[in-house]
């Protein structure tokens, strides 16, 4: 007995693999795998996980799991399904269209479009109902309201204040009378600046302070004897402020030089420096300088 190999194992071995069937053969072929295998194998032979997968194409871990195993009901239906499954064949390289047609085989086919013209033809007999728009009406009678305030408004100034705008001088408008047109009233005097005098007229128990803004803007801040605060802000030059009490009225001037006082109707004639603060008490009678 020879322990070597046999002569008849030298042989070359014949071509034993199963001939090819032409076009005109219609023997059965072998079934292919399934559509969860084909994405598990070519997936394998790409040496990718399922983690690899779920991070490149954002499904989740279990749905692909569910497809490798041909359970397509965690993709929430068949829609979802060939979305799924166009997406993981890109992914480890298979054609999606033959894997999608392979799915819809075997689940009985892609089921028939519905048709476009009878949707749109019953949205056009069924009429959308709609609920009454109360947020319009409600703007509208808000439109409305203040409409009729406005014009109540014109409507009473303009009966006022025609004579106050002919007392002025101002030209009659077309809608005056003849007779008011043709006797025209003499222009009212200009309003005097305030004086000395006019200021002295104040109350005489309580001390009465105006501060004007006379050559600039300033900072002031006025309280009164319970340190209550009066006024808290800045005068633009020309404009005006009077604080009256009972007992006495503190100032700051943040800006002393460009400020004119007159406390209980006398002008301080004080020399304030231009960016000067200064802190100042007044009380009834003489001005003092607290």
């Amino acid at each position: 007995m020879s322990i070597g190999n046999s002569p008849e194992d030298e042989r070359p071995i014949a071509d034993v693999s199963p001939a090819v069937p032409d076009e005109a053969d219609d023997a059965p072929r072998e079934p292919g795998p399934s559509v969860g295998r084909a994405l598990q194998q070519a997936r394998i032979a790409a040496g990718l996980t399922v983690d690899d997968i779920s991070t490149a194409t954002r499904v989740r871990i279990a749905i692909v799991h569910a497809i490798e195993a041909d359970d397509f009901a965690p993709c929430g239906g068949d829609v979802y399904a060939r979305g799924h499954i166009r997406t993981l064949a890109k992914a480890v390289g298979l054609d999606p269209a033959e894997l999608v047609a392979q799915f819809d085989a075997d689940h009985g086919g892609r089921p028939a479009p519905t048709p476009a013209a009878p949707l749109f033809e019953a949205e056009r007999i069924r009429p959308e109902r709609r609920g009454p728009n109360w947020t319009a009406a409600m703007v509208a009678a808000i439109v409305a309201v203040i409409g009729f305030v406005g014009f109540s408004f014109v409507k009473g100034g303009d009966d006022g204040g025609n004579e106050a705008s002919v007392a002025e001088g101002a030209q009659p408008s077309a809608g005056e009378s003849a007779s008011a047109s043709a006797k025209p009233k003499k222009p009212a005097d200009p309003k005097p600046e305030p004086s000395d005098s006019a200021i002295a007229a104040a109350p005489r128990d309580k001390v009465t302070v105006k501060v004007t803004a006379a050559d600039g803007r300033s900072w002031i801040s006025a309280q009164d004897h319970n340190g209550r605060l009066l006024f808290d802000d800045i005068l633009e030059r020309g404009d005006s402020k009077t604080f009256q009490d009972s007992e006495k009225v503190k100032l700051v001037l943040g800006d002393a030089g460009a400020i004119e006082l007159y406390v209980n109707g006398k002008k301080i004639e004080d020399d304030f420096q231009p960016g000067a603060v200064e802190r100042l008490t007044y009380t009834k009678g003489d001005p003092q300088v607290g």
